[in-house]
């Protein structure tokens, strides 16, 4: 699953989707470095950093769970959704698997343009994250071959895109909050919406601002609440143009979570992210789970149930909207789509 706003609404959602099933173990951190990662583009890095969380066993299946943007690996692991999935009895028991949870490429204690680069840092796009999330398994870990791997949002995005750069690697994905299709749309408008907002700001000064520019909490701000969040949600909690004013002024109030620079490289690494063409390479089963009320993944264009229906071994489950799903953040409240997965696993 799973953008600074993003990320505040669907905090929201996890401390209202009530308790976890139990304590999950605590995550083991580490960092590891790739010397002179190479990029899509040519560009080099001399040291990559990649950090990452693991739970469980190496030895048991190694199931891969993948961020949104703006996120990192700890927000994985929220009650809501790692204290429902990875917990005694939950669908991924950290008992039964080994689970790994990178900070992708850009965020979190991962390398980043805030690093110092700025607007130098590579141009990174879905397949750096991937590849490097690969060497990390692969090289460092050890893990021969994936059992699963599936994440919110854009970690939804990057679990198709791991069942085509690597289809011998993986043996099932479950896209959570994702289109295997085309950047376009709406979609691309929302970020669009902050880019502009950052980079028209005068405090920008070309990613060389010395605090964070103003533009930088407008876009984000906006984003969050025309993003994310249900319908019936924010209308219950918005119910009049006074309500809708006062949260938007409370989230303009709030101080910058994040980096400027971040978020345009995280948001641009969405550009040329397209699933479509090469669906056909996927040998991996696949569930994709998307909820009916996804301000960003619209439902009634019927994009991934159709792209699915081009598949071999897979299946879609779309979350009926109703008073527990908040649109794009649906998906953190792992409760609504558990079982799902659940039968998936077991081979249903």
């Amino acid at each position: 699953m799973g953008l600074r706003a993003l990320c505040l609404v669907a905090m929201a959602l996890l401390a209202t989707a009530g308790a976890a099933r139990a304590q999950i173990p605590e995550p083991h951190s580490e960092t590891w470095t790739i010397r002179d990662f190479r990029f899509h583009d040519g560009s080099v890095l001399p040291e990559m950093r990649v950090h990452y969380l693991t739970l469980g066993d190496p030895k048991d299946p190694a199931v891969l769970v993948l961020h949104g943007t703006g996120g990192n690996a700890g927000s994985i692991t929220a009650p809501a959704f790692g204290g429902v999935l990875f917990a005694p009895g939950g669908a991924l028991d950290a008992r039964r698997w080994f689970i790994v949870i990178p900070d992708a490429v850009g965020h979190g204690s991962s390398s980043k343009p805030s690093d110092g680069l700025r607007m130098k840092f590579p141009a990174y796009d879905y397949a750096d994250m991937v590849e490097a999330q690969h060497r990390l398994l692969a090289e460092h870990l050890g893990v021969k071959r994936l059992a699963l791997v599936t994440g919110n949002s854009m970690g939804g995005m990057e679990s198709w895109q791991w069942a085509e750069q690597y289809p011998d690697y993986v043996q099932a994905i479950a896209p959570l909050a994702s289109t295997p299709a085309a950047m376009a749309a709406r979609n691309w408008i929302f970020r669009r919406l902050v880019i502009d907002a950052i980079e028209t700001d005068p405090a920008w000064q070309g990613g060389n601002y010395t605090a964070q520019p103003k533009g930088f909490t407008l876009g984000m701000t906006y984003f969050g609440l025309l993003s994310a969040g249900g319908t019936r949600a924010q209308y219950a909690a918005m119910p009049s143009w006074k309500a809708t004013d006062d949260a938007v002024a409370e989230r303009m109030a709030r101080a910058p979570a994040g980096d400027a620079n971040d978020t345009i490289y995280q948001l641009l690494a969405a550009r040329d992210y397209d699933p479509a063409p090469k669906l056909g390479a996927i040998k991996a089963r696949v569930l994709a789970v998307n909820s009916q009320d996804d301000e960003r993944n619209p439902a009634e264009l019927g994009v991934t149930a159709a792209a699915v229906k081009r598949l071999k071994s897979a299946r879609y489950y779309e979350i009926p909207s109703g008073p527990e799903t908040r649109g794009h953040g649906t998906t953190g409240n792992a409760r609504l789509w558990e079982g799902e997965l659940r039968r998936f696993l077991a081979g249903g």
